[in-house]
């Protein structure tokens, strides 16, 4: 896991009515709206510091960086980014999910696949060099979750494959989902070609919804897991 050390993330409990006017107070006053959940404890409404969030969704391991969050009347706790919305022309933080983590149990996250070097089926055979997989969930305690996973494509032939069960395992980490799903694959430039040929010939892909989409009114602010 990443060891980028974070000041501790303060959070003020919110009271009141929890509408768009109340979420719009807590913008302008500099902070953003929040719940901090898990644990086996109550939800909690709090306000936070979108800088704070913004370094940490920045840094290496991202959302899967776990710190230290002061909630101010309660104490420290550990937690972790589950969920955050962002406005979508400026890219301004509306609101974030906050979990406590418990150190000592196991815990599901997904984590970036990172690809490293070029395949000789590129590099000598004029292939094309195609990431599938681009995340990969597993289960493992807090302190071994690991920033990303680096995977090796250099021996790739063309058509050759590289597979969930071809990633760095450990006994610390268990994978969930198809250990036969394709990671990434070399593929002949004309094969390349009439897939896209195909896909396009589909129809329209609907937009899909993210973390950068706007918030659904301010249901988000009440919203507990």
């Amino acid at each position: 896991m990443a060891t980028t050390t974070f000041d501790a993330v303060v959070a003020t409990p919110r009271t009141g009515k929890f509408n768009k006017n109340h979420a719009r107070r807590v913008r302008v006053a500099g902070k953003i709206p929040a719940v901090v959940y898990g644990a086996g404890q109550d939800a909690v409404a709090v306000t936070v510091d979108p800088r704070m969030i913004t370094k940490i969704l920045h840094s290496e391991s991202g959302h899967n960086t776990i710190f230290d969050l002061n909630v101010e009347g309660s104490g420290v706790v550990k937690a972790m980014i589950v969920d955050w919305q962002h406005e979508p022309i400026k890219g301004h933080l509306l609101h974030i999910d906050l979990k406590r983590i418990a150190m000592d149990k196991t815990m599901r996250v997904s984590v970036p696949i990172q690809l490293v070097g070029v395949p000789v089926g590129v590099k000598n055979g004029g292939g094309m060099l195609e990431h599938v997989l681009r995340e990969v969930e597993i289960e493992c305690l807090p302190n071994d979750i690991p920033s990303h996973l680096d995977v090796d494509v250099t021996g790739l032939e063309i058509n050759g494959v590289i597979r969930v069960s071809d990633l760095p395992h450990s006994g610390s980490i268990k994978f969930l989902g198809e250990e036969d799903a394709t990671v990434a694959h070399v593929t002949t430039i004309k094969e390349e070609a009439a897939a896209e040929a195909v896909a396009g010939a589909a129809e329209p892909e609907v937009a899909k919804k993210g973390k950068t989409e706007a918030p659904a009114a301010a249901a988000t602010d009440a919203k507990k897991k």
